[in-house]
C-alpha cells in the first residue's frame, strides 16, 4: 500500500501507479531528490481517506504538513518553489510565463488525444493519427536544444516525458526518419537515472518486451 522513502518524511503523494499526470509529479520529486512517502490508490475504491483530504477524490494529492494540494501543475510549482535546487522553471517572468503556456499547450493539444485514445473506440483510432501527426509537427523543435526549447531538464520536459514514455503502449511508432529527432530526445531523457527513479513498476512494464 504504501512505500516509505524515508521514515522523517513529512510529505506524503497519494498516487495512481499509471496514472499520467502521478507520474509528471513522481518526475519532479525525483528531480528535486525529496523524501516522501507515496500511498498508491485505487480510485474505484473511492478511499476515504483521500475523499477526507481533497473534495474531488482526485490523484496525485500532496500532502506537505498541513497543506493539501491537488492537480499536477500546481504541485509541480509548489515544488519547485519549495526545493529550489536545481531549478525546474526559468528565473525571469517572460520566460516563466512561456514554460507555463508551453505546459499549457501539450495538456491542450497532446493530452487531450492521449485521453481519446485511452477511452478506445472509432474516436481513439483517429486520435491515435491526430497524435502521431501532430508529434512529426513538433520533431523540428528538438534540433537545437537538448530538451524542450531548452539546455536544461525543465516542467515542461515533466509534462512531456510522461506520454512519450507512453508512445508505444498507445500503439504509436516513432520512425527513425521523420522522428529521429524525437527518439534521441527521448533516449536522453529516459535514460537520467532520476527519470527511471519516478517510474511505478506498472510504467516500467509499459517499455518490456
Amino acid at each position: 500500500m504504501a512505500i516509505i522513502a524515508n521514515k522523517r518524511s513529512v510529505m506524503t503523494l497519494y498516487s495512481e501507479p499509471l496514472d499520467i499526470y502521478c507520474h509528471q509529479v513522481r518526475i519532479v520529486l525525483a528531480e528535486k531528490s525529496i523524501n516522501y512517502e507515496i500511498i498508491n490508490m485505487n480510485l474505484e475504491e473511492h478511499p476515504e481517506t483521500l475523499m477526507q483530504l481533497n473534495p474531488y477524490n482526485s490523484v496525485p494529492t500532496l500532502v506537505d504538513r498541513d497543506l493539501v494540494i491537488y492537480k499536477a501543475n500546481i504541485i509541480m510549482e509548489y515544488l519547485d518553489e519549495r526545493f529550489p535546487h536545481p531549478p525546474l522553471m526559468p528565473v525571469y517572468p517572460v520566460a516563466r510565463a512561456e514554460c507555463r503556456q508551453m505546459m499549457y499547450r501539450i495538456e491542450r493539444d497532446l493530452y487531450s488525444l492521449y485521453r481519446r485514445i485511452i477511452a478506445g473506440g472509432d474516436d481513439g483510432e483517429q486520435a491515435r493519427k491526430q497524435l502521431t501527426d501532430s508529434l512529426a509537427a513538433i520533431a523540428p523543435v528538438f534540433e537545437d536544444k537538448p530538451y524542450f526549447l531548452s539546455d536544461e531538464f525543465t516542467l515542461v520536459d515533466c509534462t512531456l516525458a510522461p506520454l512519450f514514455w507512453r508512445i508505444p503502449h498507445l500503439g504509436i511508432e516513432l520512425p527513425e526518419g521523420p522522428m529521429k529527432l524525437i527518439n534521441r530526445y527521448c533516449k536522453l531523457v529516459f535514460e537520467r537515472k532520476l527519470f527511471q527513479s519516478s517510474l511505478s513498476e506498472a510504467e516500467k512494464e509499459l517499455r518490456e518486451g
